[in-house]
């Protein structure tokens, strides 16, 4: 049989020990500071039934759903006329029930609803798992990623809001993010805009036009309103808030004057300002949040606050993103639950950390000490002391008996093990045993309560 080539799908990929270490590292960062807001952790199944996905992404999305073939001879059931026909949805749907889940949120929506009675509400969940989408791949984009997101459904307080705010500030501050912008704006001041100037219909291609103002600028916004159906007088109306300016404050003002008519736009007004004083009370380390109201993501589900994270170290593009949403639980048959949530661009992160060389020195070494030997003798002996310094909680590894000494060596190197100690028949003899700092190359002897004591300093 000819031998295969070995590879991975299209947009899929492989991390190595080194590139572990450095995801683990996000990962668990943005973990600890889930769980001190008192945010839980669930897992969902990879597999979804495919009726609990499908309808829930639009027509769009559910073209890029990855549907799992039935076991068994699945074909036997299908309606041959179907088979006949070539229509291969209609055949998708009879050869399959299940499917790889395409993000975090329905799966998130079908576990509340399923486990009602058991969760306690408000429901402060936080889940980090890979997701699949059968889009075409390219730089930056793949088939398998992981989401990183926290949830709360069951209360409007806009403490909520605040409070994701505050765990950005916090997980980014302690991923050594230096200079980085929480942009939040609010789907009732959008509303309240299409309302002033009569174009309540049109909200979406007002929304579309003015989020593209960073890249196109006013003229373009304009260019593309017009060819949309608005006006010069809906222009004129538009143009100070689009050019809102000044600090959140003065652009507060400015808005309320706008939006003076629309009790809809004063309402998301008021729910900015109460978010602001929130965090007024709980100053933040290093995030700068802006009111932006050209920010218009999700609008086909946000009906709150939205939110956007970018970094101003490195040109990429948002590392975080979310809102609150009024209907998730709808679409399973629970009405009325409220909830927010947001979302770590965990790849995006990796790109800027490992740009601004932010990742720990440590963080592609999983060993701190490598104990070398000469022979079985040495290898026997070394054995209490590698217990030793592994109930220590130091990470160790005995090299087996029977290489030269020198092979031992590259592979602590290989490896960027910085702590060698070597056993040989003097050091069986004395108890001291030779200690290496393989950065430096500097040599001493020690005992191995000493080794011990050094490496846990």
């Amino acid at each position: 049989m000819a031998s295969i080539k070995p590879s991975v799908p299209k947009g899929t990929r492989d991390f190595s020990p080194a590139e572990m270490v450095k995801r683990n590292y996000i990962f668990d960062t943005i973990k600890s500071v889930f769980r001190k807001y008192g945010y839980q952790q669930i897992e969902t199944p990879t597999m979804e039934n495919l009726s609990t996905l499908t309808g829930k992404y639009g027509e769009e999305g559910d073209k890029l759903i990855f549907k799992v073939l039935n076991s068994g001879d699945y074909l036997a059931k299908v309606d041959e006329q179907k088979l006949v026909d070539r229509n291969s949805n209609a055949v998708a749907f009879s050869i399959s029930e299940k499917a790889l889940r395409y993000d975090l949120t329905v799966p998130f929506a079908r576990y509340v609803v399923q486990h009602q009675n058991e969760i306690t509400f408000p429901f402060k969940r936080f889940q980090v798992q890979p997701v699949w989408r059968a889009d075409r791949p390219q730089r930056g984009r793949y088939r398998e990623f992981y989401q990183c997101d926290a949830d709360v459904v069951g209360s409007d307080s806009l403490l909520n809001e605040a409070e994701f705010v505050m765990i950005y500030d916090e997980a980014l501050t302690k991923l050594g993010l230096k200079d980085f912008s929480i942009k939040i704006n609010n789907r009732k001041i959008l509303s309240g805009i299409a309302q002033v100037i009569d174009k309540t219909d049109s909200i979406i291609d007002l929304t579309v036009a003015i989020d593209k103002l960073d890249k196109i600028g006013l003229d373009g916004v304009i260019k593309e309103l017009l060819e949309k159906g608005f006006t010069d007088a809906d222009i004129d109306k538009l143009k100070p808030v689009i050019l809102l300016e000044g600090n959140n404050t003065e652009k507060l003002a400015a808005l309320r004057e706008a939006l003076a008519t629309s009790e809809t736009g004063l309402k998301g007004c008021d729910e900015i300002e109460t978010v602001f004083g929130y965090i007024e009370r709980c100053p933040l380390q290093t995030a700068k949040l802006e009111l932006d109201i050209t920010l218009a993501r999700g609008l086909n589900y946000y009906t709150g606050a939205i939110f956007e994270v970018k970094t101003n170290e490195v040109n990429m593009g948002s590392i975080g993103g979310g809102g609150r949403y009024d209907d998730l639980t709808d679409m399973f048959g629970l009405k009325g639950l409220t909830g927010a949530g947001i979302s770590f661009g965990a790849d995006r992160i990796y790109d800027v950390l490992e740009e601004l060389n932010l990742f720990p020195a440590d963080s592609n070494q999983t060993t701190k000490v490598l104990i070398c030997n000469f022979d079985k003798e040495g290898e026997l002996y070394a054995l209490p002391l590698l217990m030793q310094l592994r109930r220590n909680n130091i990470n160790a590894e005995l090299y087996p008996a029977g290489a030269k000494i020198k092979k031992q060596m590259e592979y602590a190197n290989n490896k960027n093990i910085p702590y060698v100690v070597v056993i040989g028949g003097d050091e069986m003899q004395t108890g001291l045993l030779s200690f290496k700092d393989m950065t430096s190359g500097e040599q001493e002897k020690l005992t191995a309560e000493d080794i011990v004591e050094k490496l846990n300093r």
